[in-house]
């Protein structure tokens, strides 16, 4: 099998880390609404990659997150249940949404059996345990509002922030960006752990004498699930390419700092947008569609499967 690695810019054979065993990590979706079809023909790329390891006589063991807990599903618990306790209505809200989703990969004919899914909320401890470390290492660092990771220090261990997009050393600022949606062309320290504010749902987390109360980073959420689940390095992460940055290079900075080896994944395979009337799909351009819009058009599930399958995943 020859994929096209995007950390080396080129379609390269690929050879597990352990013979016969193979180690793939999808990001997931963030579980505040109805996921869109783009999302969905990039889960159906996973899965056909997953399909054939194993019909090529891989064991594969294939790990998917779901961001249960973040900017957005924060905001739309609270808007949709503002009388319940603010854990309660992250909680309500995701599990309904993490439901329909599964239900969405069953009908474009994903095999939802063949992988394993894990919850940022479950995974709250290992998050916190990779954080203490990039603090005790000096690569993140106490804020008025939480806890970021230091780019300028990571390059100065001498590892490279930039390994999936080409990122030169003047347009890093030294401002720090606190929210999980940013200007993509903007390169600033980012948050892996957020102070309570109020209303919120927080967790415990005790820093020396301190109580860091409040909630990670989207970024460290990937790292901890997939270090905790395959290991570092592992085989292939897989995802949109509008995940390369600052996502998944943040992704592999923070995972990467206090190991000997820069390398998170051997392989990132990355897949192009599925464009509506050759344009990405938008809600402002009311070209954005779910897989239950198009089902109530008349069109089968497996149709669209289908039809994304027939073209180049790049």
């Amino acid at each position: 099998m020859r994929l096209y690695n995007t950390l080396t810019r080129a379609v390269t054979p690929f050879k597990p880390l352990k013979q016969g065993q193979v180690s793939l990590y999808s990001c997931g979706p963030t579980v505040y609404d109805h996921v869109h079809i783009g999302n969905l023909s990039s889960f159906v790329y996973a899965d056909l990659l997953r399909r054939v390891l194993i019909a090529s006589d891989y064991s594969v063991k294939h790990l998917m997150n779901f961001t249960d807990v973040d900017d957005k599903t924060i905001a739309r618990s609270l808007e949709e249940y503002p009388k319940l306790d603010a854990e309660e209505a992250l909680h309500k809200l995701t599990s309904h949404f993490s439901g329909l989703f599964l239900g969405d990969m069953t009908d474009v004919g994903n095999d939802v059996g063949a992988m394993t899914f894990v919850k940022a909320t479950a995974s709250i401890k290992e998050m916190q345990k990779m954080i203490s470390e990039l603090l005790d290492k000096g690569f993140a660092y106490e804020s008025e509002d939480g806890v970021y990771f230091s780019i300028e220090n990571y390059r100065a261990s001498g590892k490279k922030y930039g390994q999936l997009v080409d990122i030169s050393n003047s347009s890093t600022s030294k401002a720090r960006i606190s929210n999980d949606e940013y200007d993509k062309e903007s390169i600033h320290d980012f948050a892996l752990w957020k102070l309570q504010r109020d209303g919120e749902p927080a967790w415990d987390y005790n820093v020396g004498s301190k109580n860091l109360r409040g909630r990670p980073g989207w970024h460290i959420e990937c790292s901890a699930m997939s270090k905790a689940g395959l290991g570092i390095p592992f085989d292939i992460h897989t995802g949109g390419v509008d995940l390369m940055f600052p996502h998944h290079e943040n992704e592999i900075a923070q995972s990467t700092a206090c190991e000997a080896e820069p390398t998170l994944a051997t392989f990132f395979v990355h897949n192009e947008h599925l464009l509506v009337d050759g344009r990405k799909m938008s809600k402002s351009l009311g070209n954005f569609h779910t897989l239950e819009t198009i089902k109530a058009k008349g069109y089968d599930p497996l149709a669209f499967r289908l039809m994304v399958l027939q073209a180049h995943y790049r």
